[in-house]
């Protein structure tokens, strides 16, 4: 089988770990790297008519407590059995002589996902993208139903103090990325620190869900056949998933700075997706959670996204990025921070408005 190796990958080191712990992977294999992904990365495996998809964390710059592979394969045996949408995993390897890094291998789903544009001929009527985006809810919903100590994740995370050790975390995770000085984050740190709202009963939070990182049926575009990019799934406020999901959620007013943040915006512009209003009246109306903090999780959702995105352009700058697509993320990052601003500059909480 001709191959070419993309970077990341060790061909004999992995092809040994696939022909001893993975079914059907005594075979030659070729490898191809899966457009799309800015943090840890991922590679389509291909063995004649079997396929498989492997993660690894990203080539240097490994910022603390990021790209552990063995939560992510712990998160996704865990939900095996719930009938949360996810990919079955197959194999772990901890040992770094086989890749220089940990890496896990998981079952490989069909289906189409939507990020920086719509498939051609997917989801072309108003009611196939209305069933879309209440299939993004549904699927929230049941993620954060899940019995997580049931599960076996009782210790995955410390979801007492989440939302304060959050806004901490991405602060440090800023001062260790951070390319240049940017005001706007440390007056989005001073505002969030001193306006954490209380939180709900916690549950298994994703850390990075929206639609882009989700595998929808060919079709039918209501339906979700699997959650993808598990690395940032903790225990905490299940309220910062949709939080999270709004900065990637466009509608037709947005103002051009707006749809600049993120390129994903402007798919959900079409006739038929719900709007960020009716995304979280839904969620309410279906979880019976009280979302009356919304703007909090909207404004922190996009200080993380600038703070992962200063992560990504500092490895871009350091020469450490696999693929293409990194050159705009520094701008990116300003844009993301002062949107942040201009949301929180017109919350109803005073604090988050700086008044304090």
């Amino acid at each position: 089988m001709e191959n070419h190796v993309p970077a990341g990958i060790d061909l004999a080191g992995v092809s040994r770990f696939f022909s001893e712990s993975v079914p059907g992977g005594d075979a030659p294999l070729a490898f191809e790297l899966i457009a799309g992904g800015k943090s840890n990365l991922t590679y389509h495996v291909r063995a004649t008519d079997r396929h498989w998809v492997l993660r690894r964390p990203p080539l240097g710059h490994v910022l603390p407590t990021a790209h552990d592979m063995a939560r992510e394969f712990r998160v996704l045996s865990a939900l095996v059995d719930t009938g949360v949408p996810a990919p079955r995993p197959i194999a772990l390897c901890q040992d770094t002589t086989f890749n220089g890094a940990p890496f896990y291998v998981m079952e490989f789903c069909e289906g189409l996902i939507v990020g920086e544009e719509m498939p051609p001929g997917f989801a072309t009527t108003p009611d196939e993208r209305r069933r879309m985006s209440l299939a993004l809810v549904d699927t929230l919903v049941k993620l954060h139903a899940v019995d997580y100590n049931a599960a076996g994740l009782g210790d995955f995370g410390r979801p007492e103090g989440y939302l304060e050790r959050q806004v901490r975390r991405w602060a440090e995770q800023w001062d260790r990325s951070e390319t240049r000085p940017l005001p706007a984050i440390r007056e989005l740190i001073r505002r969030l620190r001193a306006a954490i709202p209380q939180s709900p009963a916690p549950t298994i939070v994703h850390g990075d869900y929206r639609l882009g990182n989700m595998i929808l049926d060919a079709n039918d575009p209501g339906r979700v056949v699997a959650i993808l990019d598990w690395e940032m799934a903790t225990l905490g406020d299940p309220l910062s998933d949709l939080g999270y999901t709004l900065g990637y959620w466009g509608e037709p007013d947005d103002p051009p700075e707006r749809v600049a943040v993120a390129p994903t915006t402007h798919v959900t512009v079409g006739p038929g997706f719900l709007t960020r209003a009716e995304l979280v009246a839904e969620y309410a109306r279906r979880s019976g959670r009280d979302v009356s903090n919304i703007e909090f999780y909207e404004v922190h959702a996009l200080y993380k996204l600038a703070c992962i995105a200063e992560g990504i352009h500092a490895r871009f700058l350091k020469g450490e990025t696999v693929g293409e697509g990194f050159e705009g993320y520094g701008e990116r990052v300003e844009a993301v921070a002062a949107l942040a601003l201009s949301i929180a500059d017109s919350s109803s909480d005073s604090r988050l408005r700086g008044e304090f």
